[in-house]
């Protein structure tokens, strides 16, 4: 397994924000400043490389993003070549 993070300094991630990161079209920016796609996008292609993705954050104490994936992930089937 690989685990790479990226930690930042910044105002932090409320909790109740935290638990809606990666859901499609989540924002906390204003109308027309950001579609929310861009976490979600990013959850979907870490979780096809069967890895994961989540966050930690204090409100005041930055944000710190996890990403881990696997050395070696398990071969595709036929079935899912076929999709």
């Amino acid at each position: 397994m690989v685990r790479v993070s990226f930690t930042d300094d910044g105002p932090g991630i409320s909790r109740e924000n935290l638990k809606q990161l990666f859901d499609p079209f989540f924002t906390t920016k204003e109308v027309g400043k950001g579609t929310g796609l861009g976490l979600s996008i990013c959850h979907g292609i870490i979780l096809q490389h069967r890895g994961n993705i989540y966050a930690e954050s204090e409100l005041g104490k930055g944000a710190t993003f996890i990403v881990e994936l696997p050395i070696n992930p398990p071969e595709e089937t036929d079935e899912e070549n076929n999709e």
